[in-house]
């Protein structure tokens, strides 16, 4: 799918951080020499063409207390696949699940990343289990953050 040039520039532009501003479209619009309305249009573009389906802010988790959190790996077997992927997508603590391939340590194919507030991981982590009928995981407790930040598309 071509880009025009437009939405190259404000994909650029979007991508990162927006003015804390009261009108932060039209702070873009002043980089690039569009009106306001342009660049909204150009966002609204891009939405329909499926070129973007959201923005929105990056919470840092630790900041707002979710101290714990963690990846955990799922052992599914390929015809339950699809099934246990959107059944662990449903739980409001998973905030990304993914399907890996090859799969890690050779059967854990399904991934999982949970932010809860306090730290019983294991007791969700547990739940999580007996609703999937999924017995065979392992917790991958985060230690220590090296690095956060977005992929950058437009560049």
């Amino acid at each position: 799918m071509m880009l025009t040039d437009e939405e190259r520039i404000i994909g650029r532009l979007i991508q990162r951080d927006l003015a804390m501003a009261r009108r932060p479209y039209r702070e873009i619009a002043g980089q690039t020499g569009m009106t306001e309305q342009d660049v909204l249009n150009v966002i609204r573009q891009m939405l329909a063409r499926g070129l973007i389906r959201k923005f929105g802010a990056v919470v840092r988790h630790r900041e707002a207390g979710f101290s714990a959190n963690a990846m955990v790996v799922w052992a599914v077997p390929e015809d339950r696949r699809e099934q246990v992927g959107q059944m662990l997508a449903s739980f409001a603590e998973i905030t990304h699940c993914y399907e890996r391939s090859p799969a890690f340590e050779g059967k854990y194919n399904l991934f999982s990343m949970i932010h809860l507030r306090n730290q019983d991981i294991e007791k969700i982590v547990e739940k999580i289990a007996t609703v999937t009928g999924i017995q065979d995981y392992r917790i991958l407790a985060s230690e220590e953050e090296f690095k956060k930040s977005s992929m950058e598309y437009f560049a």
